[in-house]
């Protein structure tokens, strides 16, 4: 059961709690010291923050395109054996997307020692996602707070649908429950189509980068087909960042 975290005196901006999914959503745009305020009402309330946009041209949706009633459970699912199903299936796709010198699934990253505290790691990309220049694809986001039982189950509590034309959410969540457990990551941001995650261990090899590049082409394969091109170029953009962005055709 969601609680309305306005009755808890946080000093949040005025919102409402939607029932079916159960979340809190504020009325307004989110302020710089937003963040802040949801990690509050993180530790009082034991909802997670997140920060919802509607995405560039689109009306609103967080009462809408969500559906809770249509996905399972990630304790379903394995994480290595999730990705190694899509890498098949989307190496069957990238010769036709110019993608064609990597075979066999390499298998998992390893873990990485975290660099900084997590929710500190959380707290620089939001605010990256509240600047216009620094995030134009993420326009006015709202604050959220999920009752989700971690950060990675909050696509998974809400039924958000973003990546529904390449996997399901909750096959997805169990992925990012293990990103959760090997590097860190926080769910920060969520769109109609794109996930916006912060990383406490980002990458600072080369052969680390490519390890995780290729999950993240499993994942979510439009970020090399339509975006950098081709694994060792994405790669390359996953040096020392602490900011992963995935959007789904």
């Amino acid at each position: 059961m969601v609680i309305n975290p306005n009755a808890l005196g946080l000093d949040l901006q005025p919102g409402a709690v939607r029932v079916r999914p159960s979340f809190w959503y504020a009325n307004e745009p989110a302020q710089p010291q937003t963040w802040p305020q949801l990690q509050r009402a993180q530790q009082a309330a034991g909802m997670y923050p997140v920060l919802l946009s509607d995405g560039p041209g689109r009306t609103p949706a967080w009462d809408r395109d969500l559906s809770p009633e249509a996905v399972s459970d990630p304790d379903d699912h394995d994480a290595e054996t999730v990705l190694a199903e899509l890498w098949w299936s989307v190496r069957s796709d990238d010769d036709a997307h110019g993608e064609d010198r990597y075979g066999g699934w390499p298998g998992l990253a390893p873990a990485r020692p975290f660099e900084t505290d997590p929710d500190d790691a959380a707290a620089r990309v939001a605010a990256t996602l509240l600047d216009p220049a620094l995030s134009p694809h993420f326009p006015d986001p709202r604050a959220g707070l999920v009752p989700a039982a971690r950060s990675a189950d909050i696509p998974y509590a809400l039924g958000w649908t973003g990546p529904c034309n390449h996997a399901e959410t909750d096959v997805l969540c169990a992925v990012l429950r293990s990103w959760e457990d090997r590097f860190g990551i926080r769910v920060i941001g969520l769109s109609f189509d794109c996930l916006e995650l912060s990383v406490a261990a980002p990458p600072r090899t080369l052969p680390d980068a490519r390890a995780i590049a290729a999950e993240h082409h499993a994942f979510c394969p439009d970020n090399v087909w339509q975006g950098s091109g081709s694994l060792d170029a994405y790669a390359k953009e996953l040096l020392d960042g602490d900011r992963w962005t995935f959007w789904w055709d």
